[in-house]
């Protein structure tokens, strides 16, 4: 290894995003494409046939086939290491129940391009729904990394907005093609252009912007609150529904879904008045609304609505945006609403199954609305009396 391959991205999983949208990206933009993931069998058959198909999930499927691909195994922790080192940049779209055993082989590979390359500095995009993230990875990074390595100088740390929609495969489809991968059209990477140390990849889809909290939020407020509110009151109105088109084709409910993105843009618009505009927030959701009805896609309540304990955190999408409205006293009480349908989702997957921590969550609402408010939303009585109020009031209603 004598040089750095500027035109080769290292992806630390081989999933929905990591296939459908990032190495799509990179691949078309004329970058091979080098995958690490735990899945053997996964990265066995990309090894074999260098290319996968991304299909294109719309009016009409269409198949963008995704070339000059390979893949490592993570536990050749050597090879990992010396694709680090050689990589012209890297993105890490693993999960983030993963990222605990990813970081340490981040660092390895860092240690490793040091060694060889000391003047190299390495952009890592963060290609996952997380805030903060840059903070959270440098702060994981330099646990691994020797005292004097030049963090500032070397490592560029790149978050992201992801905005494409990647709906759960049956079980069929993994089965008939373990590499194929379902997506929407939409194709575009929000990532901030303040955080790279070399010059950002000249490739159609990128969208850098100067101001990353702001749509880093606006990913958070916008999109993932109008997704998870149409399941949460689509499930509430019809336990039936099983697809999200199903339940935006309800006027009813697809007014109640757009009054309460329309009340988080406007809570947006207020933090960020010199990022957004009223009109283009608008845009947006109606944009997102449309996208959302792609019958194509698949995409079920259960998927967009499982998971209650972190879709309901205190910095997540809607007791998140809950709290800001609280505090710059603002208009919430249709997030609220939404909010309080989530405790009473229980929609299953195909086999009928819930997810177990939504189970635990069930336990958590059978002592009642305040405590999902407290010990899930992070919210207290004495500076939240009057969300505690309209949310025992909204409960209360929805039972009868």
């Amino acid at each position: 290894m004598d040089q750095i391959n500027k035109n080769k991205i290292v992806i630390f999983g081989a999933g929905k995003i990591g296939r459908s949208f990032i190495g799509q990206l990179f691949s078309l933009g004329g970058y091979e494409v080098v995958f690490i993931d735990i899945n053997k069998a996964l990265i066995e058959e990309l090894v074999r046939r260098g290319r996968y198909p991304v299909i294109v999930k719309s009016v009409k499927d269409e198949t963008i086939w995704v070339n000059n691909v390979r893949g490592v195994s993570s536990d050749d922790h050597l090879k990992v290491a010396g694709e680090i080192a050689s990589a012209g940049i890297m993105s890490v779209s693993a999960g983030l129940s993963n990222l605990h055993g990813i970081i340490p082989l981040i660092a390895y590979g860092l240690i490793k391009r040091y060694e060889l390359f000391p003047n190299e500095p390495l952009d890592i995009i963060i290609a996952e729904n997380m805030r903060d993230a840059s903070a959270y990875f440098r702060s994981s990074l330099t646990g691994y990394l020797p005292g004097d390595y030049p963090v500032d100088r070397l490592m560029g740390l790149v978050e992201t907005s992801i905005g494409k929609m990647v709906p759960i495969m049956l079980k069929r489809d993994t089965e008939a093609d373990i590499l194929q991968i379902f997506a929407e059209p939409y194709n575009t990477l929000i990532l901030d252009k303040k955080a790279f140390k070399n010059p950002i990849p000249s490739i159609d889809g990128l969208a850098p912007k100067d101001n990353m909290k702001a749509w880093v939020d606006r990913k958070l407020y916008i999109h993932n609150l109008g997704h998870a509110s149409a399941a949460y009151i689509g499930y509430l109105e019809n336990p039936e529904f099983i697809y999200l088109y199903e339940v935006l084709a309800r006027k009813k409910i697809f007014i109640a879904v757009r009054e309460t993105m329309m009340e988080a843009a406007r809570i947006l618009l207020k933090i960020y008045p010199e990022e957004f505009t009223s009109v283009s927030l608008r845009d947006h959701i109606d944009d997102l609304l449309e996208r959302f009805q792609n019958r194509a896609l698949g995409d079920t309540i259960f998927r967009v609505g499982c998971d209650l304990r972190r879709k309901l955190g205190k910095d997540d999408r809607l007791a998140g945006a809950i709290r800001l409205g609280f505090e710059l006293g603002l208009p919430y009480s249709r997030i609220l609403y939404a909010l309080v349908c989530a405790t009473h989702f229980r929609a299953a997957d195909e086999n009928g199954m819930m997810l177990p921590d939504d189970k635990e969550f069930e336990e958590v609402y059978s002592r009642g609305i305040d405590s999902v408010l407290t010990e899930i939303c992070g919210f207290n009585t004495f500076d939240h009396k009057d969300i505690f109020m309209k949310a025992s009031e909204i409960d209360q209603s929805i039972k009868i």
